[in-house]
């Protein structure tokens, strides 16, 4: 009943969040709706540009249009224009004048004159046919902005002006930008008429003085050249596109511009052409732009309306596909646990604003040309982005209970009660006898060793041996050390300790630590009903098992985790941020997942039952985190398991960077081998995991594994992508593909520094310690998920630890993060410096690549910040770590060891 009466208090929470965010949500898009008013056009226009090519076809290709290609056109544009402007007399555009005859449009005739002379001599003498066949033919244009792409000078192009004007019944001129006309009077001297291109875009106008600039421009052009007839022959503005320095283009900025310049030059008797009539695809020379001057679209398809208010096309779908998709993913809301409105109002808003981007993108090609490169890239960025923008989400939702939300209710208090956090009351001590159960049950330790300190091992079996609990034995088991100077010292203190202490020495075994595991339960006492994990760095506290182990009184529970710690953490500033680092798991990934009873269970500190293990299989090897592996199957068997915050035991952190990075590439590549094991497992029906608990496994893996290698597969991709965006000038808009990375990686930065703020309570150089080696694995855990896909298995890399700083320096551990980083930044350099039109979207996109090297240049960083601190101390009296005096140097690459696999700061804080 009380689970009931949540519900329905809760219900009602969420659906006013829910609603609120989608309102939220409308009310952004309504307020942000552009509606403009222009004047209107009344009648024709003059002039358009007729290019008369569809998406699949290209002039410069070789495409011959045909009579019936160009009648279709013709009748699309009749209803609008007076007059067309065509740029060439070959290739199907010299039927052009006989098909506009038959519409009553006159024609102003161009002729292509490029370095090939033999279609120079063909393109003037079908002009000048045209002109004398067809009364509609009312002017010849003879090259167009020949002179300003350098392939004739002006002088000559003078002279083929003026031998063509000799010979033409209609008045000639060239088409040329205003500026060209006024860098070479020689032109204005052989034509009838200046045709002057005026395109405020190219210059980088704003919009709202566009229209005012042309008309600048033209009475600078009057009084240049008086007595000479001034024609606008191009004047334009596009619908697509990057930006140029200031001018924007848009859909709605064309309308405006367009309809107010026609009604200017209607008022100031300026004769224009305007560019143009069709949207031409193949125009992939001018960037991402060249495909957005038509009136109408590639589909023929009028644009905008030419009288009323200008509205964004396609903005009701995209509002009401944005609305959908956020209040779907909104609903997840539903499934928080007894959320609190503000908590609730966060998740929803969140989705609403996926819901609001994936729209957007999703929509980019209903109003966008998306030629084979950015075809590409579309379609990857969105296979990368959209799980990166869902894994974001789950971090929000991460980030509202633990800043908004009630606090946890699974947590066990630092003073445990086992009867306070048992479901249902706990069995006297008759009903445990008759349940096989006993108010302290026994527990065996087991400690597997490999190579490892005899010192170190040492402090572990005295810590144990002072623990407040009197029903314990000890199981050590040395394997595959044949080095007596390893083995001997502890076998002695083992017997030194008392019978309690069990020593197992195996020469060759077979299986790594879980097959050391598998021995030592085939020591351990038949009448020992719990399990404990211990690595051999451990010392652990006196009421540990006094605290924990009467917890296994509720016959459901199976698992019983402390966190790990770490003892040595002011051995040096170095190590103080690998500390901190590891802090952020245990202190808000593992709490947030206790209260969906979906823990990662790691192998120390950790209390297994021992029915719950043999049930479950016992410790395989068929993954190298095999203490992760066998808490997920315990729990796929319907056990629970319960987590304390509590530091109960504390180890030792790696020596160095590079044990570091080799200890996360191994619990990453186990955790692949765990998701690719389990994850079949996961359908309904097909264990005892509840759907909340599989959600967390998979969200776990994904927002760990997951986001690090499709972050590392977007930096890689971006990097092919840098030469096209600075030397072809193909960009993606920022809204689509460049400026989500940017609002992810923020996202990220307030879900370390926000919940490392609220839960792990570290000083602020730690954190940010922390958050820059979080940071600097994200290689390292790509590369491991990589191999993951490819390898079965790879041989244990046993992290080294208890060297006191003495290590000497070795290799530098970041030279390929540090080529990677290298390379990304330059990238961004090379954008910017090539970006002379201050193109927005390139240096959105130079912005990307910087924060993409971040994680790179951090790892660079981490090398090179223990290197200083390793020699700092070489050159000092540097003591040993603390507790530990390591007698025997470690190897550097050896067998075995196991931690967990952990999933982001959910898992691991490397967000």
């Amino acid at each position: 009943m009380s689970i009931v009466r949540t519900i329905r208090r809760t219900v009602p929470v969420v659906a006013a969040a829910v609603v609120l965010a989608a309102a939220v949500h409308a009310a952004i898009w309504l307020v942000g709706e552009q509606k403009v008013s222009a004047p209107d056009v009344n009648g024709k226009l003059e002039s358009l540009s007729f290019a008369p090519y569809n998406a699949s076809e290209n002039p410069e290709k070789g495409t011959i249009l045909s009579k019936a290609r160009l009648r279709e056109d013709m009748e699309v544009v009749a209803p609008y224009t007076k007059a067309i402007r065509t740029y060439a007399a070959t290739g199907g555009l010299e039927q052009v004048p006989e098909i506009a005859n038959e519409y009553g449009i006159k024609v102003t005739q161009g002729a292509w004159i490029s370095p090939d002379e033999t279609r120079n001599a063909l393109e003037i003498k079908n002009a000048l046919d045209l002109a004398r066949r067809y009364n509609n033919v009312q002017a010849l244009v003879i090259g167009n902005e020949t002179v300003l792409r350098g392939e004739k000078t002006g002088k000559e192009m003078a002279e083929i002006l003026r031998k063509v004007r000799a010979e033409s019944p209609v008045p000639v001129t060239t088409g040329e930008i205003w500026s060209t006309w006024l860098e070479h009077p020689e032109l204005a001297a052989n034509v009838d008429f200046i045709a002057a291109h005026i395109l405020s875009y190219w210059e980088g106008v704003p919009r709202e003085k566009a229209v005012q600039t042309a008309i600048d421009v033209y009475e600078k052009l009057r009084a240049a050249f008086p007595g000479k007839h001034i024609v606008v022959a191009e004047f334009g503005w596009p619908s697509g596109g990057y930006n140029m320095k200031g001018a924007d283009p848009g859909p709605v900025a064309q309308a405006e511009i367009l309809r107010d310049f026609v009604a200017r030059a209607r008022d100031h008797g300026i004769d224009y052409n305007i560019i143009e009539a069709f949207d031409q695809v193949w125009k992939t020379n001018e960037g991402s732009v060249g495909a957005y001057w038509g009136l109408f679209d590639a589909d023929r398809k009028l644009k905008f309306d030419l009288a009323g208010v200008i509205r964004e096309p396609n903005k009701e779908r995209i509002v009401g596909a944005a609305l959908l998709v956020g209040t779907l993913l909104s609903l997840f809301a539903f499934a928080l646990r007894h959320p609190t409105f503000w908590q609730a109002f966060l998740v929803a808003g969140a989705a609403q604003g996926i819901g609001a981007w994936l729209a957007v993108t999703i929509a980019h090609p209903l109003s966008h040309y998306l030629v084979v490169g950015s075809a590409i890239m579309w379609v990857a960025g969105l296979i990368l982005l959209v799980p990166l923008a869902l894994l974001s989400l789950s971090r929000i939702e991460e980030i509202a209970a633990i800043a908004l939300g009630r606090g946890p209710v699974r947590l066990l208090p630092d003073k445990i009660s086992a009867r306070a956090f048992s479901a249902s009351p706990v069995p006297d001590a008759s009903s445990l006898a008759e349940l096989g159960l006993t108010a302290q049950p026994m527990v065996s330790i087991h400690i597997p060793a490999y190579r490892e300190p005899p010192e170190m091992l040492k402090q572990t079996l005295d810590s144990i041996a002072k623990l407040d609990y009197p029903n314990f034995e000890c199981v050590v088991v040395i394997n595959n050390t044949p080095d007596p100077a390893f083995v001997t010292p502890v076998e002695e203190h083992c017997r030194a300790l008392g019978s309690r202490f069990k020593f197992v020495n195996v020469e060759k075994l077979t299986g790594f630590k879980a097959g050391a595991l598998r021995v030592a339960l085939e020591h351990t006492a038949p009448q020992a009903e719990v399990i404990a994990l211990l690595d051999a760095d451990y010392v652990v506290e006196p009421d540990w098992l006094k605290d924990l182990a009467p917890l296994f009184s509720d016959p459901r529970v199976g698992i019983v985790q402390a966190p790990q710690d770490h003892r040595d953490g002011e051995r040096s500033p170095f190590h103080a941020v690998l500390n901190a680092e590891y802090a952020g798991f245990f202190d808000i990934g593992m709490v947030e997942r206790n209260e969906a009873n979906a823990i990662v269970v790691h192998g120390t500190m950790c209390l297994i039952r021992r029915l719950a293990l043999e049930e479950a299989g016992g410790w395989s090897s068929d993954t190298i985190t095999e203490d992760t592996d066998l808490g997920l199957s315990i729990m796929e068997h319907g056990w629970s398991a319960h987590y304390t915050r509590r530091r109960y035991g504390q180890g030792m952190l790696p020596d160095d960077y590079r044990s570091f990075m080799v200890q996360r590439h191994r619990w990453a590549y186990g955790g692949f081998q765990i998701a690719r094991k389990h994850w079949l497992r996961f359908r309904p029906g097909r264990t005892a995991l509840t759907a909340t608990q599989r959600t967390q496994f998979m969200l776990g893996w994904l927002n760990w594994m997951g986001a690090e290698t499709l972050g590392v597969a977007a930096a890689f991709l971006n990097l092919l992508w840098v030469p096209v965006v600075a030397f072809a000038g193909i960009a993606l808009p920022d809204s689509v593909l460049t400026l989500p990375v940017v609002v992810v990686f923020l996202i990220n930065i307030i879900h370390f520094s926000l919940l490392y703020r609220l839960r792990v309570r570290l000083p602020f150089r730690h954190a940010l310690g922390a958050g820059v080696a979080a940071m600097s694995l994200q290689f390292t855990i790509a590369r491991a998920v990589t191999l993951g896909m490819f390898k079965d298995s790879l041989p244990f890399l046993r992290t080294d630890k208890g060297a006191g700083g003495k290590k000497p320096v070795g290799a530098f551990p970041a030279k390929w993060e540090a080529v990677i980083g290298s390379l990304l930044v330059l990238g961004s350099a090379l954008l910017i410096a090539t970006n002379k039109d201050q193109v927005r979207e390139i240096y959105v996109f130079a912005a990307v690549l910087i924060v993409q090297a971040l994680p790179f240049l951090a790892t660079v960083g981490m090398a090179l910040f223990e290197r200083r601190v390793m020699v700092s101390l070489a050159g000092s009296a540097a003591p040993a770590a603390p507790e530990v005096a390591a007698t025997v140097e470690m190897p550097v690459t050896v067998q075995t060891g196991s931690t967990p696999a952990l999933p982001s700061i959910t898992a691991s804080p490397s967000a």
